[in-house]
């Protein structure tokens, strides 16, 4: 099983308009909402590649009722942590006639101390239950940044492997205990060594540094361009086909799910880089995120190359 916890789990609502200008009433011509948060998409994404997964994290108040509603709804398992406040809601708005997108992101309910215990009961009987553990998006309010090296200690003392896609002091936290697996962005792994990365080869540079520090596979993505992906020392340059794009939301959490699938299935590191970067890419042919389909996924796996760097 793949477990997927999601701290700060979300109402995902899209919206798409077909102008969306500044201090103007805009009519929306489509609206989805669906429970959301990097986490999620990834259990929906492993479950849409056939994998068994939980969905696990904080969730409060009625839009945590949603998100759990919604879940069963789409036959996702989830094992919630109940906490007070209201889960948040973020919102997208597409502009079809300028290709945009505009994101606003709720902060979500601040955690108290007294919430952390259960949470890390319950991730641990879960990774016990699991090959892999998946970390995914922002740590609410009131949660430490070390949360997420405290939780991937925890996965391991259990017998799963980690994955970890965070962000600013949860991810540099986190690196302390040595995840299976992190996927920064090139702009997030320039904060997370304190140096610049102007070039593809000095992103390289920062990924052989993070694998000598014990991390196995560091991939960045690079949106259109691909990814440049590490594994057990080796750097390789991931290659996608042009796509029409819909909505990008989800792409990053659609490649962690098919890169987790993939290593769960025993895929070489090689062929793992390959069918993430298809999901990611197959994520984005879709206005909801975390959405795939596998003929999608394996056309386009057809024509990602990987090559050394």
């Amino acid at each position: 099983m793949i477990t997927t916890v999601t701290l700060n789990a979300a109402i995902d609502k899209t919206y798409r308009v077909k102008s969306f200008e500044m201090d103007w009433v805009s009519r929306v011509t489509d609206m989805i909402a669906v429970p959301g948060g990097k986490g999620i998409n990834v259990a929906r994404v492993a479950r849409l590649l056939g994998e068994p997964v939980t969905a696990a994290g904080f969730v409060a108040g009625f839009n945590g009722q949603f998100i759990r509603s919604g879940l069963d709804t789409e036959g996702i398992p989830h094992d919630f942590t109940e906490v007070p406040g209201e889960s948040r809601l973020c919102l997208t708005v597409l502009d079809a006639d300028n290709g945009t997108q505009t994101e606003l992101l709720e902060p979500g309910p601040a955690i108290a101390e007294n919430s952390l215990l259960p949470l890390k009961e319950k991730v641990k009987a879960l990774a016990g239950r699991s090959t892999h553990v998946c970390f995914s998006g922002s740590l609410p309010l009131g949660c430490p940044p070390s949360l997420y090296a405290e939780l991937i200690t925890l996965a391991r003392e259990a017998g799963a492997e980690a994955v970890l896609d965070a962000s600013g002091d949860a991810l540099a936290a986190g690196l302390e205990a040595k995840p299976l697996l992190i996927k920064p962005n090139e702009h997030e792994i320039v904060r997370l060594l304190g140096r610049p990365a102007s070039s593809d080869d000095d992103l390289a540079a920062c990924i052989r540094e993070l694998m000598q520090r014990g991390i196995r596979h560091v991939v960045v993505s690079l949106g259109a361009r691909g990814a440049l992906a590490g594994s057990s020392g080796r750097v390789r340059r991931v290659a996608i086909p042009a796509i029409r794009a819909v909505n990008p939301v989800g792409s990053g959490d659609a490649m962690v799910a098919g890169m987790v699938t993939a290593l769960r299935r025993g895929s070489s590191d090689e062929d793992a880089a390959r069918f993430g970067a298809a999901c990611g890419s197959a994520n984005a042919l879709q206005m909801q995120a975390g959405v795939v389909t596998t003929e999608d996924v394996e056309r386009i796996f057809r024509s990602v190359t990987v090559t050394d760097y």
